[in-house]
């Protein structure tokens, strides 16, 4: 079933987003070569509690760290560890945090110090796909019409998307109905309506789209070893624009950051 947000819960989901977002800059703008993605953990934990809410992955699904790290040719849900990130590698960071009864949703791909030009391009256009498929975000249109924005702005780059992990509905629960696809699969696809919010989060692969899972259980890699981007944003769908629900606190409550 489809939840639809009165005007109430969308508050809380903005505030909740807000702090999402807040601790995904905060994070990105520390990582350093070197580090490991423990400490990373560390560092977000530390900003989730900092911020007053929690962590919305710790335990979900006995999911065993506060975010999700994902480096290089891993694409979701890698495990805090003693990796080291080194310069030059991408990481993904997935962020979901609990406030007010409420799940913000986030991600970016960031670089360690640089990256490849390649890599950088990779980055580059998933985050485009993301605004692609977030102007689509819009009452009478389908789900599909995300899907489809997505998918045709990353392949025309010569790149390919996940079709194994996909976006989803959010609100009170971290994952809600519907599922939203990062491409077209011709099934019967739900109508958008005001009200709804949606974690629209394209996984681009450098290669191709085929993944596997690791013997950790958690940790999703590109089958091919080839780079893999992530980024995500919370969205209310509304009678007008599409309005992005995790945009850092400076920007949420009325300034004019970027």
């Amino acid at each position: 079933m489809i939840s639809i947000k009165n005007e109430r819960e969308v508050a809380a989901m903005r505030v909740a987003g807000s702090i999402a977002r807040t601790v995904l800059e905060e994070v990105a703008a520390v990582i350093q070569p070197g580090m490991t993605t423990r400490q990373i953990d560390g560092l977000a934990a530390a900003a989730i509690e900092r911020h007053g809410a929690k962590s919305a992955f710790l335990g979900y699904r006995k999911y065993p760290c506060h975010i999700c790290i994902s480096v290089n040719e891993e694409v979701v849900h890698g495990l805090a560890g003693e990796r080291r990130v080194e310069f030059g590698d991408i990481v993904s960071l997935d962020v979901g945090v609990y406030h007010g009864g409420f799940v913000g949703d986030t991600a970016k791909t960031v670089a360690v110090g640089g990256c490849s030009l390649e890599a950088q391009r990779l980055m580059d256009v998933t985050e485009r796909s993301l605004a692609e498929g977030i102007a689509q975000a819009r009452a009478g249109n389908r789900v599909s019409d995300i899907s489809r924005a997505v998918q045709r702005y990353v392949e025309a780059h010569g790149f390919s998307v996940v079709r194994e992990f996909v976006g989803h509905g959010v609100g009170r629960s971290v994952h809600e109905e519907p599922q939203v696809p990062n491409f077209v699969d011709g099934k019967s696809s739900p109508k958008l309506r005001a009200g709804m919010t949606l974690a629209i989060e394209p996984m681009v692969n450098a290669g191709k789209p085929q993944v596997q899972m690791l013997n950790d259980g958690w940790t999703v890699v590109t089958k091919d070893g080839e780079l893999s981007a992530h980024f995500e944003h919370t969205v209310l769908i509304t009678d007008g624009d599409p309005e992005i629900l995790t945009w850092p606190m400076t920007t949420a409550f009325g300034s004019k950051g970027q």
